[in-house]
């Protein structure tokens, strides 16, 4: 148990998570996280509390931004523009088929990483020497596939939310098809497909779910017993956890909880041939 926090570099940008230490932020102000490259500027969006969790390990808050680091962060914004404007110039002049995706720039070092996708790989060792000449800085460029392309870029979602990918996923999980079959949800890439052209990670959240229901619940067809009477399983909902049941006596359609929907003694003679 111990006290954590949480901030963002970027408005609704992705959450990392830091061990306030003894300081006291409050949601919206500037803080200092530490980084490889030294403590740089976040905005507090979870002012400290106490969590249950072992927070062993997370980064400790460096304290508040003062002047001078809302100054350096300011610059470093302006660099940051700078570089995107400038490696976006340089791919028309050189006409290589790459797309700016992200740009990073630390002041410390006077480097400069760019993140870009491309259909394939690139030979972008003379546009990394005329970007480097123009910005006067040392210049890093990193190929991106198309899921961490979504988390740099952000975006909203077909659910109408930010991405979770640019918000709070820390790692992909592998998604399969597999999944929303198992949800009844339609396989059709346009349904299922989030901003990045992949399975939508939130098929995997409720998943397990999915799982436990089907493995424990009667299938559809099969004649069960249920608080109303006897009837055959037409459907389920899982997020209600019952069974959607078409009754034998006047073929009236209802939900019972799955808990209280049994196989019927009809079925079990019919599979056991009436023996006792």
């Amino acid at each position: 148990m111990g006290m954590m926090m949480a901030v963002s570099f970027e408005r609704y940008g992705q959450l990392y998570y830091l061990d306030p230490g003894p300081h006291e932020p409050k949601i919206g102000d500037k803080v200092l996280v530490p980084t490889e490259g030294g403590p740089e500027v976040a905005e507090c969006v979870w002012a400290p509390q106490w969590v249950s969790e072992d927070i062993d390990g997370l980064p400790v808050c460096a304290g508040l931004a003062g002047p001078d680091d809302l100054a350096r962060d300011e610059s470093n914004r302006r660099r940051r523009a700078e570089g995107r404007l400038a490696a976006k110039r340089l791919i028309r002049q050189h006409e290589l088929p790459m797309k700016v995706t992200a740009v990073d720039y630390v002041s410390s070092g006077n480097v400069f990483t760019v993140y870009f996708s491309a259909p394939h790989r690139v030979d972008f060792r003379s546009l990394v020497r005329d970007l480097s000449s123009r910005l006067q800085a040392r210049v890093e460029l990193r190929q991106v596939g198309p899921r961490d392309e979504a988390r740099l870029q952000g975006g909203i979602g077909p659910c109408g939310r930010d991405l979770c990918c640019a918000t709070f996923l820390k790692d992909f999980e592998p998604v399969s098809v597999r999944m929303a079959k198992d949800q009844d949800l339609p396989v059709n890439p346009l349904r299922i497909a989030g901003a990045c052209g992949r399975l939508m990670c939130c098929l995997k959240y409720e998943h397990p779910l999915y799982q436990e229901f089907h493995r424990s619940a009667p299938g559809t067809g099969a004649l069960v017993d249920t608080p109303s009477g006897e009837g055959v399983v037409v459907g389920h909902n899982v997020p209600s956890d019952s069974v959607v049941v078409k009754l034998t006596a006047d073929g009236r359609t209802c939900a019972c909880p799955r808990a209280s929907v049994c196989g019927s003694r009809k079925a079990y003679e019919e599979m056991h041939g009436g023996r006792q």
